[in-house]
């Protein structure tokens, strides 16, 4: 069991208080108080707790207790005076005289009375006084790390994000010291406060781990999770919770909130009555408990209209207005039940004084509902409400930006309001859904936008999209198949597919769940529809002269009471009632019938939104008599602003055509309504005279966003970008259509103008915060950023971003989540490939597994990673990657690669090999791959066995000699095994190739560079050549490599970042290859400025050494070489951290400082079996200790990595021979030498004729 110290106690105490469990704390303290009798803070926090239960008395007893102590006293008196203010006639006297002594107190205030007092102040909200006493105590105690901690929590706290911003460098502060629970817990709050909840998720696991008895810790994790919207590990940690503690609170609610959300068990949702109920109890239990609490009366209020007992409901909230006289919820309360009993005089009131003070308080969704409801009811314009309605939910969404998934983004969503919106907004849209090409109603996108977070059913039967809405309510009715609305929308869809026999069953059904459905107009609408189109019409007339006679039918919008419970009643449905009687009428015969029928509707429906539809009706029932011209002179009367416009210009249309074969009059119809042809510009040959034409009909109804989208278009489409962002801007600032900024966003993404993109977006998100298809394309702009340019700005806020919007994705528009997944997973890809352009391979690694959670089966990124993992040498992860990449894909050659280069790490030469074998007994020209084993025989310590491969080659195909690639591969191999100039000429063959040309030039200046592969810089063996190393001849021939290789740096064409910065470094190396100061020097600045601007990049690092080595600045350049030797070697900067280890070694071996020269060397060796110049090396150690054995057996490997090219290891192996007495040896060695340089100095001199003479002596 963890050592429960006084800090862990303290940490547990804070959490209950901050969360106000104050009798969780009280007990804690108890607790606390036993078990460390001696520290008073434990007294004060019980008698806190006591008091915030207002037990003032007891608490205020306590508190005198602990008055005295020197650290308690400044805290005890503040919360003295707290608690005489708490009572319910507080004594001014005994105030004043506290304030005194707290004032007097703080003077002389010890660092812990200070502190006390801060996080007294900080438990009681008041966060910029608590914030000045802890500044005073770590202004006092030099820095104290308690009181660090404290500002972090309340920086953290405030509410403030300039201070929050702060407050994670005074936890890291805090964390450095040690790791306490109480700075812990900090961290994982403020990474949730950024965002990013795996980081706080990470730090919570570490809390957990080091105290596994901080429950705390456990729900912040279970929240956390949640957030991360695991749900299975949510309820799994719930679970484990409980197990601990089993009337955990948040816990039970987490499992509460899961059945609701997740489980969705339709029974006992859509204010499910036993359900309500229960929550009244609790409710009112609660107000008992606490019977001046304003909030828990308006709740109760609330609880009581959910249930339908609206007077019950007026008294609770009158109680919690009397209770506190400014509870703008309560009052809201008040106009709900004013509205629904229909005493709209005294809500309109109540609506105009909240309006008026809403501009202090701030916009309310629920008070722009209920003013839109109260339009509605009063019958005012289908605009007011449908803007009404539009800033509801724009307001309503608002409070959830920023809000990560959890217990407040639920209530706040709050699904049940969501749908009363939803029902308003249906209730002005057309009862049928639009024929086939034209565009929903507008309110329909509204609509739809709202119901993408709670359900998916009645807009896609209103959209026309038929298909969408049988799915959505099939999934309905299997869940549960007594849902007597979701019958009555089926048989809805049946009638329009035409399936009549199908609808009448879907009403048969729904009558048999549910009687009660006779009473509902709408059932009867449909049976009658159904009824007209199988051709009974008597039937079809008896049902609807029954629905008639219904309640609430002759009074357009009112509700039919129907045993206690409302039926809602749309004018849109009133209205069908009474135009499907009159038409059924007609066509019985029963014109006079109808005719009346029709009058009726005339004045019942007039002006409301509706009387549009009669007319249209009326219209009808003329062109039934043969009465055109009354036809026409009806719909005539209809303007461009008013709903059904094209409707009525569509049956204008069709009279002029069908009834008076007027064609040219039929034209002049569709002339104003362009808007609602099918194509877009498209439908006129010229483009020109579209626009003309679409701003004439603009001008006619500028109101209208689809015809301006229309003119935007067609003004892309003759190339006039730049008027056509004008014309949209200009559009935005006058219509406000939101749509309008997704045709510009469109156009300013194509014309890669992605910052203006993406503030057009944003601005869009902020109008429409459900609309997800905004932040797909987000999301493709942050694509085209990284991808066009090169460069990721704030990455790790674009990644939160992006995981921020994928949770949204995948909690509202679960559709979505596949294509929104592949969209992350490739920018992921391309975050982290700028990473590894940039040496950053750490955090490359990140983005890369961040890739894979999106696209878990992404070969591509699979390999990336790989390569990653190889690059860092982390052998496990490279080879997980590659065997889980193999699986899927046995013949990915670069997996195969991979896995061989890791068998080479391990030591399985033979499993390496067999790979590469694999690859190239399939494909012996495959010379990618051979040029990769090369190098990684080379690291084996294999060279020998190279010649086989390329002679595989040589036979696979007789043009072999001239590819590019074998010559690339043959010169790699002469270069490793000493023969640089025959390396040379067979990659001059492969120069001017575009696969492998770039490489090869690389290979070449390096050469020419340094020929012999020495340690430039290096000093050990600088002398050792004799006059050899200072003759004129060497000389010239090292200026004229130095020329070549400025001439072949102008054939390097970089394409990357790094490769221009390794074009530079080469470029400098040329100069250094002159060995003149002033060159030196100007090379050295530039090398410094690569190194101060690339974070440990060892090829710069290396070059500043040599550069300082060639200045005699030894000192400085091992500064530069110890950096590099404390770097984990990676595979990319392999070449230049050995000749790094190989210029330190050097430098050793000239302080004589074998030992860590040895070492060095031997980690030379362990990357680089072949590594010529360590085995040089480790022979000199060996020389210079007299140890002339062992420095022949370092000769003896350097000469035959060499293959027995290099003179002077030939000397020194010689030489070393003789010492050793293996004087034939000695003999064969010198014989070797100079058959191949015959003037090699001293060689016969010192060593031939002395090992012959000692054979003979």
């Amino acid at each position: 069991m963890e050592d429960i110290t006084d800090k862990y106690c303290h940490a547990l105490i804070n959490y209950y208080c901050h969360e106000k469990y104050f009798n969780h704390a009280l007990s804690a303290a108890a607790v606390a108080q036993r078990k460390f009798s001696n520290d008073p803070i434990f007294s004060f926090f019980h008698a806190y707790s006591t008091l915030m239960q207002d037990q003032i008395q007891e608490a205020i007893h306590e508190f005198e207790t602990i008055k005295d102590r020197r650290d308690m006293s400044l805290c005890t008196f503040m919360a003295l005076v707290f608690a005489e203010k708490k009572r319910p006639n507080p004594d001014r006297d005994v105030i004043q005289e506290l304030d005194a002594k707290v004032k007097e107190d703080r003077k002389s205030a010890t660092p812990k009375g200070l502190y006390y007092a801060g996080m007294f102040l900080w438990l009681l909200g008041r966060n910029d006084k608590a914030r000045e006493y802890i500044e005073r105590m770590i202004k006092v105690s030099n820095g104290s790390r308690e009181g660090i901690i404290l500002k972090g929590w309340i920086d953290l706290t405030s509410g403030k994000d300039a201070y929050a911003k702060k407050a994670g460098k005074y936890f890291d502060e805090g964390l450095k010291e040690k790791a306490d629970v109480f700075t812990l817990m900090g961290k994982a709050h403020y990474y949730e406060y950024r965002h990013n909840y795996s980081g706080a998720l990470e730090t919570v696991n570490q809390v957990i781990v080091s105290f596994p008895g901080f429950l705390p810790a456990f729900i912040k994790k279970m929240k956390l999770l949640l957030t991360l919207q695991d749900w299975e590990q949510t309820v799994d940690a719930a679970q484990r919770l409980l197990q601990r503690d089993k009337n955990n609170l948040e816990a039970l609610r987490m499992l509460a909130l899961h059945s609701l959300c997740r489980e969705g068990d339709i029974t006992e949702c859509g204010r499910n009555e036993k359900v309500i109920q229960q929550t009244h109890i609790m409710v009112d239990r609660a107000f008992s408990q606490a019977q001046g609490d304003s909030d828990l009366a308006t709740e109760l209020g609330y609880q009581l209209v959910l249930q339908g007992r609206i007077k019950e409901a007026m008294k609770w909230y009158k109680t919690a207005m009397t209770l506190d006289e400014t509870s703008v919820s309560a009052l809201t309360g008040i106009i709900r039940c004013q509205l629904i009993e229909g005493n709209l005089e005294d809500a309109e009131q109540q609506l105009e004084f909240l309006t008026e003070i809403q501009q202090s308080i701030g916009k309310s969704g629920e008070l722009l509902y209920l003013r839109a409801v109260l339009a509605v009811k009063k019958r005012r314009s289908q605009d007011e409400v449908t803007n009404l309605l539009n800033d509801a939910v724009d307001t309503h969404f608002s409070t959830l930006q920023g809000l990560p998934l959890g217990v407040d983004y639920f209530e706040k969503l709050n699904p049940d309001f969501l749908l009363e919106i939803v029902k308003e907004y249906i209730a002005l849209c057309p009862a049928k859904p639009p024929a086939q090409g034209q565009p929903p109603a507008p309110q329909l996108q509204h609509c739809a936008s709202v119901l993408d977070t709670v359900v998916k059913i009645v807009p896609g039967l209103l959209q026309g999209d038929i298909d969408s809405a049988q799915s959505s309510l099939q999934h309905c009715l299997d869940q549960c198949p007594s849902h007597a609305e979701a019958h009555l929308l089926m048989a809805q869809i049946h009638l329009l597919q035409g399936n009549y026999k199908l609808s009448s069953q879907s009403l048969e059904l729904c009558l048999s769940h549910n009687f009660a459905v006779r009473e509902h107009p709408v059932y009867h609408l449909i049976k009658a529809q159904a009824q007209k189109k199988m051709g009974e019409l008597q039937e079809a007339i008896q049902t609807l002269q029954m629905a008639m006679i219904l309640p609430g039918v002759r009074r357009a919008g009112a509700s039919a009471k129907s045993k206690n419970k409302k039926v809602e009643l749309s004018s849109a449905d009133c209205v069908s009632v009474f135009l499907e009687l009159a038409e059924a009428l007609w066509l019985n015969g029963e014109q006079h019938e109808a005719a009346k029928v029709m009058q009726d509707a005339i004045n019942e429906f007039s002006g409301t939104p509706e009387e549009l539809r009669v007319t249209i009706a009326n219209a009808d029932l003329a062109l039934l008599r043969g009465d055109t011209e009354l036809a026409l002179s009806m719909l005539r009367n209809i303007t461009p602003e008013q709903p059904y416009y094209i409707q009525a210009k569509e049956k204008m249309a069709d009279i002029y055509l069908n009834h008076r074969k007027e064609k040219r009059l039929y034209a002049s119809c569709y002339r104003p309504v362009t808007s609602s042809l099918r194509g877009s510009s498209s439908v006129y040959p010229q483009p020109e005279k579209a626009i003309e034409i679409y701003e004439q009909a603009l001008k006619k109804n500028p109101k209208d966003g689809a015809l301006a989208s229309k003119i935007g278009k067609a003004l892309v489409k003759t190339h006039n970008y730049v008027k056509a962002i004008n014309y949209y801007e200009a559009a935005l600032k006058t219509e406000q259509q939101n749509f309008l900024r997704y045709d510009l966003a469109e156009l300013l993404m194509k014309m890669r103008q992605y910052e203006r993109c993406e503030k057009v977006l944003q601005e869009a998100l902020a109008h429409d915060p459900g609309k997800l298809d905004i932040i797909a394309t987000i999301l493709n702009i942050l694509y085209g950023k990284f991808y066009i340019q090169g460069k990721v700005d704030k990455n790790e806020d674009a990644l939160l971003s992006l995981q921020r919007v994928l949770k949204r994705v995948q909690l509202e528009q679960p559709d979505a989540v596949s294509m929104q997944k592949q969209l992350a997973a490739e920018i992921c890809g391309e975050i982290a490939k700028h990473y590894t352009s940039l040496r950053g391979y750490e955090r490359a690694v990140k983005f890369y597994k961040e890739a894979l959670v999106y696209c878990e089966s992404d070969g591509k990124v699979m390999l990336e990673l790989a390569r990653l993992y190889l690059t860092l040498d982390d052998v496990d992860g490279c080879q997980q990657q590659c065997s889980v990449l193999l699986k899927s894909d046995q013949v990915n050659e670069d997996a195969t690669l991979m896995m061989a280069d890791l068998m080479f790490r391990k030591q399985d030469y033979e499993q390496a090999v067999f790979h590469f074998q694999q690859l190239l007994e399939r494909k012996p020209d495959n010379y990618p791959t051979l040029s990769r084993l090369i190098d990684l025989l080379r690291r084996a310590g294999k060279l020998e066995e190279v010649p086989r491969f390329l002679e595989m080659a040589e036979k696979h195909s007789s043009r072999a000699k001239f590819d590019p690639g074998f010559n690339y591969c043959k010169g790699l191999y002469l270069w490793y095994t000493g023969e640089p100039n025959d390396g040379l000429r067979h990659f001059n063959k492969a120069r001017k190739d575009n696969d492998w040309g770039q490489n090869a030039v690389y290979n070449m200046i390096e050469i020419c560079l340094n020929p012999d592969n020495d340690t430039m810089g290096g000093e050990v063996f600088e002398n050792l050549d004799g006059d050899m190393g200072n003759s004129t001849e060497k000389q010239e021939s090292e200026q004229l490599a130095v020329r070549t290789a400025e001439k072949l740096l102008n054939e390097l064409k970089p394409q990357t970042a790094g490769g221009h910065v390794q074009l530079r470094i080469l470029e400098n190396y040329c100069f250094l290859a002159t060995k003149q100061k002033a060159n030196v020097e100007k090379a050295l600045n530039v090398f410094t400025e690569i190194a101060n601007n690339e974070k440990d990049h060892v090829p710069a690092l290396l070059a500043m050494a040599t550069a300082y080595m060639i200045l005699k600045q030894t000192p400085r350049a091992r500064n530069q070489l110890k950096r590099v030797a404390k770097m984990n070697w990676s595979i990319v900067d392999a070449d230049e951290f050995e000749k790094s280890w190989l210029l330190l070694a050097d430098i050793y071996i000239q302080s004589g400082k074998y030992d860590m020269a040895g070492d060095l060397l031997k980690r030379c060796l362990r990357h680089n079996k072949s590594c010529c110049k360590a085995y040089e090396y480790m022979g000199y150690i060996m020389e210079k200790e007299q140890a002339f054995r062992d420095a022949a057996l370092n000769y003896e490997m350097a000469w035959k990595y060499g293959n027995q090219t290099n003179p002077t290891i030939g000397y020194k192996l010689a030489f070393n021979y003789l010492k050793a007495k293996r004087h034939v040896d000695a003999i064969d060695v010198c014989h070797k030498v100079l058959d191949a340089h015959p003037n090699y100095p001293k060689m016969r001199k010192d060593i031939l004729d002395k090992a012959r003479a000692a054979l003979r002596s």
